[in-house]
């Protein structure tokens, strides 16, 4: 890196603080979701998302494993900072579900109710409200996508919110961090090397099989291609310290990901390999105003749970309605309700995160109260 003191642009240097562009990164992410399901949403065929014939994969997947990518890092950099099981479930929980109760319970009792062509006490007593409720707002197994006479009409029938197809994986993923990391307590003090050597073991095999999914089976699974994105975000912030953020080498990066477009099998190696680095980079070396966009909060999670009933909601009132309508309305609309989830539920709900080094102990030695007095 001419004229950079290489040491300075490692990676490590810049994950201490909160000083970077991962909202407004994930913002774009949530933004871009929106636009793809515009195209979709107004059509109703999932072919007419952006990009997709020119890359094979449209501009949703992209955001996706942007987002996964980012997740992957950040919890995997918390897990290894806190070092417990506890306070990482808790932020984890805390994260996602009380912006996600509600807003399920909106979609059910506001939208719901008003959109449903059967009696409001049929909705109400609907099996199938019932499951809706209860799978979204535990996200435990899987999604339901439909609620009992709502938006059957639509171009893209029945589905209320598509866009939480991703979360059980998200779960799931965040599931195996804190199952390894309790089950490392059982080497004692090569407990962090382990979980360190397994996130990279498994960003290594998880390439592989997604690789050999995309171009030599030709089919590829939701889950190995979240698997890998996942993973491959761990592995970043396990190898922080030896990754160096070169002006150079994101020059090269990106103008190879943006040259290699001129063929779909290209595309998608140098994606793979490269979209991490890029992702990184942007996340923490541009400075400046850009970094002002951090104090807003990060409406980004409201903006991806909210944005597909929002359009649905669009598409059911104006029939017909044109994709530059629906990407002004929806997008308008989606950015004023996710800002206030984050100013009225999740940005209080995420200062409870201090609480949990408290329950984690007052739970270990009542654990170990009982423990104690049973072996007396």
């Amino acid at each position: 890196m001419l004229g950079i003191d290489s040491t300075m642009m490692r990676l490590s240097n810049f994950t201490q603080g909160r000083d970077n562009n991962f909202n407004l990164i994930r913002l774009s992410a949530a933004l871009a979701v929106l636009v793809s399901h515009s195209f979709v949403l107004v059509s109703g065929h999932r072919e007419a998302a952006p990009l997709l014939t020119i890359l094979g994969m449209h501009l949703g997947n992209i955001a996706v494993d942007i987002f996964f990518i980012i997740s992957g890092f950040l919890v995997t950099g918390s897990l290894l900072s806190r070092q417990s099981t506890i306070e990482f479930v808790w932020a984890r929980l805390l994260r996602i579900y009380p912006a996600l109760i509600v807003m399920v319970l909106l979609s059910v009792f506001l939208l719901g109710l008003f959109f449903t062509t059967i009696p409001a006490t049929s909705f109400l007593r609907s099996h199938e409200t019932h499951v809706y409720m209860l799978q979204n707002m535990t996200l435990v197994s899987d999604v339901a996508y439909t609620l009992p006479g709502v938006f059957e009409s639509l171009p893209m029938k029945k589905i209320v919110n598509g866009s939480l197809w991703t979360m059980p994986y998200e779960i799931l993923l965040y599931m195996m961090l804190a199952i390894l990391w309790l089950a490392f307590g059982l080497v004692g003090s090569f407990r962090l090397q382990a979980l360190k050597s397994s996130v990279l073991l498994l960003a290594v095999v998880s390439f592989f099989a997604f690789f050999a999914d995309h171009l030599v089976a030709r089919s590829e699974s939701d889950f190995s291609r979240l698997f890998f994105m996942f993973f491959t975000g761990a592995a970043y912030y396990v190898l922080k310290e030896r990754i160096v953020l070169s002006y150079w080498f994101f020059a090269f990066a990106l103008a190879g990901l943006l040259a290699s477009v001129i063929d779909k099998k290209i595309f998608f190696v140098v994606y793979i390999l490269l979209l991490a680095y890029i992702l990184f980079f942007l996340a923490y070396v541009p400075a400046g105003r850009i970094r002002n966009f951090s104090r807003i909060g990060d409406y980004s999670y409201g903006v991806y749970i909210y944005a597909f009933p929002v359009q649905q909601s669009i598409a059911a009132i104006i029939p017909g309605v044109s994709v530059i309508k629906m990407l002004v309305l929806s997008s308008t609309a989606t950015l004023i309700i996710a800002a206030l989830s984050w100013n009225l539920i999740e940005k209080h709900a995420l200062r409870l995160k201090s609480s949990s080094v408290h329950l984690s102990r007052r739970m270990l030695h009542s654990y170990l109260t009982k423990l104690s007095t049973r072996w007396r």
